[in-house]
């Protein structure tokens, strides 16, 4: 057992602010004839001193016998992880998960878990991911448990595997995207052993479903540092796996046609567009969003005669890869829609500065954001990473005056509900139509118009009605 020094007495100590409820969950497991150890990112957090209100334990107790142990005690119960081992109660505000001691398989194919029943904590640290993830305390002793020099790691803020990181990853290959993820997190440096495992077994993270990928990466991206684990994921070539638009930004750049590199360019991007974050909670629409909003470059790179580089439309080819990339691993059609929606409005803001903007295009602008508006606002400030200073204060100044125009226009008329100035019982009343069709295309022009020229009157709004279903043919 490791000597903690001071301050890991008092990272314990800090674990064990929590020690009433602990401890006596503890006496109770002990008086059940079972052991009780505080384990894995719990440990971790504490000696970090960022322990929040989720606990987890591991205990020798089969699921029923925890049941038996925690009933009447807990002030709520949930076994939703039964089949996994794991058992989840409420006590005092605090969440707790308490799982049998597991000797983890794997099936093979797909590597998920099978789950097997382990005989003693060190069965169940040593089939841990990480040394730092490998750490108990037991309760109400409070000893320590630290077989993998885990302290040591978390001094050297080193990410490290029990075992070989080869056996690690042939157990689950998910654990090199989650080596990535704590890097990310934690700001650690992965062993140099490690990130040769990844590099090597890349190709083993074919055999995980898209979902545990997704939930992996989705955390990376909302961590304290998703940079450092992107480019983990690039280097080793684990991205080419899930997300291969990324890898991909990495385009050539020939002596003839100098263009900023596209791939440190977005890194930039995600960087800025989290400095702008609102609140305490990560945006990963916003994230996501700023990561793939120039995935669309690669397909539209073209060189002019006078050699400069463009990419004409890469927000539309971006949008659908970005779709089609977020449906492939499974992501909720409503994030999606917000990513994609985001990528294809990117660069409308440019061309703004150079006075072309009409009332008509600042209501369209809102209009087609519409909830995403301020996001929208975000991804493009986020989006200017020119070293050229002139440059970036004038795009600067320009976007502050649409955000200007915007609010004064928005004082004048309720931009978030765009409406036309006639609904569809007063158009089936003005034409004397049935619903349909018709009623249909006469609210879209009239929502163009209204988008056009801003709110009519009543008598301009019929007028402009009777004059388009004249020209449609619908009335004589």
């Amino acid at each position: 057992m490791p000597v903690l020094n001071n301050a890991q007495q008092r990272a314990v100590a800090e674990l064990l602010r929590v020690s009433p409820v602990a401890d006596e969950l503890g006496r109770r497991f002990a008086s059940a004839g079972h052991e009780l150890h505080l384990v894995g990112g719990s440990v971790r957090d504490a000696l970090l001193d960022s322990l929040g209100d989720d606990l987890d334990f591991c205990t020798d107790a089969r699921p029923e016998q925890t049941l038996a142990v925690v009933s009447g005690w807990a002030d709520a119960i949930w076994e939703t992880g039964r089949e996994f081992g794991t058992i989840g109660i409420q006590k005092n505000g605090l969440r707790i998960e308490i799982t049998t001691f597991r000797a983890e398989a794997y099936d093979g194919v797909t590597r998920n878990p099978v789950v097997a029943y382990g005989t003693s904590l060190l069965d169940d640290l040593s089939r841990r991911d990480f040394t730092i993830n490998a750490m108990a305390v037991s309760v109400p002793g409070h000893e320590f448990t630290d077989p993998f020099g885990g302290l040591n790691d978390l001094a050297s803020r080193t990410i490290r595997t029990p075992s070989t990181p080869e056996s690690s990853f042939g157990d689950d290959p998910l654990r090199m995207l989650r080596a990535a993820r704590f890097a990310a997190k934690l700001r650690f440096t992965v062993d140099p052993a490690v990130v040769t495992a990844m590099r090597d077994m890349a190709t083993d993270l074919d055999r995980i479903t898209a979902e545990r990928i997704r939930d992996e990466f989705t955390k990376l991206m909302c961590a304290a540092d998703p940079i450092t684990g992107l480019r983990l994921l690039v280097d080793t070539g684990l991205a080419d796996r899930f997300l291969p638009e990324i890898s991909g930004l990495k385009l050539e750049i020939d002596e003839h046609a100098q263009h900023k590199d596209v791939y440190e360019h977005t890194l930039i991007v995600v960087q800025n567009a989290m400095r702008l974050e609102d609140g305490d909670e990560p945006d990963f629409v916003l994230r996501m969003a700023a990561l793939m909003h120039d995935v669309g470059k690669p397909a539209t790179k073209a060189v002019g005669r006078d050699g400069r580089v463009s990419f004409h439309h890469h927000e539309v080819v971006g949008a659908r890869l970005t779709k089609q990339r977020m449906k492939a691993m499974r992501y909720p059609k409503d994030v999606t829609t917000e990513v994609v929606g985001l990528v294809g409005l990117h660069l409308r803001f440019y061309g703004y500065g150079r006075g072309e903007w009409t009332d008509s295009a600042v209501r369209r602008y809102v209009t087609d954001a519409g909830p995403l508006l301020t996001r929208l606002h975000r991804l493009t400030r986020s989006d200017v990473t020119t070293r050229n200073r002139r440059k970036a204060s004038q795009l600067a100044a320009d976007y502050d005056a649409l955000e200007d125009r915007i609010a004064r226009i928005a004082a004048e008329e309720d931009l978030a509900k765009v409406r036309p100035d006639l609904d569809g019982n007063a158009i089936m009343e003005l034409l004397g139509v049935p619903p349909g069709p018709i009623v249909g295309q006469a609210w879209r022009f009239l929502k163009e118009l209204r988008l056009d020229r801003g709110p009519l009157d009543r008598d301009e709004a019929e007028a402009e009605l009777f004059k388009w279903a004249r020209d449609q043919g619908h009335i004589s």
